[in-house]
């Protein structure tokens, strides 16, 4: 009993003694605490835009709390500039810059800081904490002035961790030409964030991409800086010399030594076909002029409006295989004077897809080989000049539309014969029915237009220009082909 009542009385004496102030006077009340803060003590991957939070256990006196009672400072002893602001029982450190990643700093409230009755804090409250590592930007595609770069790009950047994807949006990552913002969708998978244009770069322009500070990484750690990088877009070769003349390529359509092949009733050919091979082998095909039927059925004849030239049997003959011979030796300059060998230089303005790009006049090569025209339209502006050249270069393949077909659409004056496909294997031209091709196709290894499956339909395939195979035979499956001249 007695060691209870000892032990009330050693507690009433505490309660009763107050807190000794700054200037140790004794003042009746409870003594101010430091409860918790934020950052806690030893906590680490701070970011670094952190305010900094004190609670105390009971309502203080604004007046001291103030930059001279809170005070954060660096491993150096360096006090870290900032705003000081007081609610309720929470105080706050706001710092003016950003904190430096991966270092230890050091909080202390002083005994400056008193309660509303003036009692201080007994002892300064010293705690740490470490703040985290910053993210960087590791890498970027285009890299910093990148040149050459496709007009349909997709520009991207790759982080050293993981980052929060709400901070990455089109405040955090633009992408400008000069003063020009260039609007875009933004998206984020794994540690790249990714910058969709909303339209074509323009050709032989400078852009700037900016990742600012206001990206951070999951933890809530902003980038240090902004990061800031250059690229410059294609720039088109014009060709020079020009192209040889298509007033020798007389034929519209011309199946090399292998011959040439029509499905379905709506084939109209306002030209001339040809092939050096026997007239057995152009099949499908009726002439307008002399009514010489080529193998027609009741579900495959094509009418062509111009002459067929074959080799014998009749209707073909001698004279034919040798025009159709000085057609393709024409070809075959054509052919030349429109490879890189003859017209170096072309640039690849889509990284091998041309499909939704509007191109100026030049010489454009696939640098992968191939071309394709699968995502939307292609645009030739001629920007007022009928006598615009536009060359396409493609080591291997040119493949036109997709599951829905794609057309080459022309404007400001540009004309189907001034247009040039440079093909090294096989073309296809809307496989899968319909659509509008324009200029001179010259392939090694042949061409196809639309596909069987459109035999019996009107599902038209369109081409404003020349379908030539130099080697193998051309197929097309109710197509219209309007020869320029």
């Amino acid at each position: 009993m007695k060691k209870i009542l000892l032990t009330i009385a050693i507690l009433f004496i505490v309660l009763i003694s107050g807190c000794a102030n700054d200037d140790f006077e004794e003042i009746v009340g409870v003594c101010p605490v430091v409860l918790s803060t934020n950052p806690d003590q030893g906590a680490i991957g701070i970011p670094l835009n952190q305010i900094i939070s004190i609670n105390f256990n009971e309502e203080m006196n604004p007046e001291t709390i103030d930059g001279s009672s809170i005070i954060i400072t660096t491993p150096a002893g360096v006090t870290v500039p900032g705003t000081v602001t007081y609610s309720g029982t929470t105080a706050t450190f706001t710092s003016t810059n950003a904190l430096t990643p991966n270092t230890i700093y050091s909080g202390r409230v002083k005994t400056l800081a008193k309660d509303t009755n003036g009692n201080a804090l007994q002892t300064d409250f010293v705690w740490s904490f470490t703040t985290g590592i910053a993210p960087i930007v590791n890498s970027t595609n285009p890299e910093n002035n990148a040149t050459a770069v496709p007009l349909n790009k997709i520009i991207t950047a790759t982080f050293n961790m993981p980052m929060n994807p709400l901070t990455l949006n089109v405040t955090t990552f633009t992408v400008k030409q000069g003063a020009n913002t260039i609007l875009g969708v933004i998206s984020y998978s794994g540690s790249m964030v990714s910058f969709t244009p909303s339209v074509q770069l323009e050709s032989n322009k400078i852009y700037t991409a900016t990742i600012t500070t206001g990206a951070s990484n999951a933890a809530g750690t902003p980038l240090a800086v902004n990061y800031v990088w250059n690229f410059t877009t294609v720039s088109p070769v014009i060709g020079n010399p020009l192209p040889s003349s298509t007033s020798n390529l007389f034929f519209g359509v011309f199946g090399g030594n292998a011959g040439m092949t029509n499905q379905g009733l709506f084939t109209v050919v306002n030209g001339n076909i040809g092939t050096t091979a026997a007239s057995t082998l152009m099949t499908g095909f009726r002439e307008v002029l002399t009514g010489d039927v080529y193998t027609v059925t009741f579900l495959n004849q094509g009418l062509v409006m111009g002459e067929i030239f074959a080799a014998a049997p009749a209707p073909g003959n001698a004279n034919k295989a040798a025009e159709a011979l000085v057609g393709l030796n024409a070809a075959k300059d054509a052919y030349l004077s429109i490879s890189p060998a003859s017209m170096p230089g072309g640039i690849d303005p889509g990284a091998g897809e041309l499909g939704g790009l509007t191109l100026a006049p030049g010489v454009y090569k696939s640098d992968s080989g191939t071309f394709d025209i699968t995502n939307g339209d292609l645009t030739l502006d001629a920007k007022g000049d009928p006598n615009a050249i536009f060359v396409f270069q493609t080591a291997s393949a040119l493949t036109v539309g997709d599951s829905s077909p794609s057309s080459v659409k022309l404007i400001n004056g540009a004309l189907a014969k001034n247009v040039y496909w440079y093909v090294g294997s096989t073309a296809v031209i809307n496989y899968a029915g319909g659509g509008v091709m324009t200029g001179n196709i010259i392939a090694n290894s042949g061409v196809t237009l639309s596909s069987p499956a459109n035999s019996t339909n009107a599902n038209v395939t369109t081409l404003n220009g020349r379908a030539i195979s130099l080697v193998s035979s051309v197929t097309m499956v109710n197509t219209v082909i309007n020869v320029p001249n």
